[in-house]
């Protein structure tokens, strides 16, 4: 049950930050070509199982994007609220499908299930 709801919970992310991108009208070409930035941070893994894990999961963490949508309604900031928009979207895409965060064990160990 707690893995449903962490996949919905993903879903909810991916719904909220997808409706506001749209009702702020940015660029859905800048949304489709940014949604997978984040996953560079899986380069970590080429130094090792840990730093990949460390790197990994603090480009996928909820509380860093939604800082960045923060920051970017603070600031009046259209750029960075798109980014942090695309990138929470990009989390809860992730949580949807059952990516979770990544235990120092190896890539397939995450928090939801073994991929």
């Amino acid at each position: 049950m707690n893995k449903i709801l962490l996949h919905v919970e993903g879903l909810a992310v991916l719904a909220l930050s997808l409706y506001f991108y749209g009702y702020s009208q940015f660029s859905w070409l800048w949304f489709f070509i940014l949604l997978f930035s984040p996953d560079i941070s899986m380069l970590g893994y080429l130094f090792n199982n840990r730093i990949g894990a460390l790197v990994y999961n603090v480009v996928h963490t909820y509380s860093l994007s939604i800082g960045v949508v923060i920051c970017g309604l603070i600031l009046s900031s259209e750029t960075i609220l798109a980014i942090g928009l695309i990138w929470s979207s990009h989390i809860g895409m992730d949580r949807m499908i059952g990516f979770g965060l990544k235990y120092p064990t190896e890539f397939k160990d995450t928090h939801l299930n073994r991929v």
